[in-house]
């Protein structure tokens, strides 16, 4: 049975009419989404969306002036509980990832089908899609290139040792660091609840609380916080 979701409020953002008539008409044949606003340009988008208050950003990547990739960042910095979707016909997945660094929630590829659309949108409403394999690498590639920089960084310097030096604790209970370890692996909101015999809605709490107390848009930033802290094993 499909959750029923309270009526979201939808942003559109293209440069292309034809592109914000498609995502007009596929967003509209779904009565729980509402489009409030539309686009042309990420300098439009940003001066728009805080008077039309969305809930719900479809976001394209590459826009003249002004794109996406530089739009999700500021106006993440202005509404930090925005959701960001971004919207695009490439499949690159270095444009894609760092979309969702700045705190993008996710990206939909243009000739997915409607249906394919929909039940995305309706996972992102309700926290609940997992990232990508594809991200979930391209995240644990970018990782492991920074630790190896910075072990020869290290490894150039005398090292003192600091007998004072703070262990990194994290804020996080037991029950929503397991959660955050299966969030790490890809794992959906409904997986993790069979795992732990939870329901649904309170890894959606727990979910919710975690990126709170961490100060995070994502399940990518929550990913790459779980590796820095030895949470997951890389």
């Amino acid at each position: 049975m499909t959750e029923k979701i309270e009526q979201v409020r939808v942003f559109l953002v293209d440069d292309h009419p034809h592109g914000r008539e498609g995502m007009r008409d596929i967003v509209m044949s779904d009565d729980s989404f509402a489009i409030v606003g539309e686009a042309a340009s990420g300098e439009e988008a940003i001066a728009a969306i805080p008077e039309t208050q969305p809930e719900l950003v479809l976001m394209d990547i590459n826009m003249p002036g002004m794109g996406g990739l530089e739009a999700t960042q500021q106006l993440k910095l202005l509404m930090p509980t925005l959701k960001i979707v971004m919207v695009t016909v490439s499949d690159d997945i270095t444009h894609l990832f760092e979309a969702i660094k700045r705190g993008a929630q996710g990206y939909l590829l243009k000739n997915l089908a409607p249906s394919a659309w929909m039940e995305y949108l309706r996972a992102v409403s309700l926290d609940e899609a997992p990232m990508s394999k594809e991200l979930a690498f391209r995240l644990l590639q970018e990782f492991s290139t920074d630790k190896g920089q910075e072990a020869k960084r290290i490894a150039g310097k005398p090292q003192k040792l600091n007998k004072d030096a703070a262990i990194i604790t994290t804020p996080l209970t037991e029950r929503e660091k397991e959660v955050l370890e299966r969030v790490a692996t890809g794992a959906s909101n409904r997986e993790i609840a069979g795992q732990f015999g939870l329901s649904e809605h309170t890894v959606k709490n727990h979910l919710k609380n975690i990126l709170q107390k961490l100060h995070l848009d994502n399940r990518v930033q929550l990913t790459r916080y779980a590796m820095e802290q030895g949470l997951i094993e890389r």
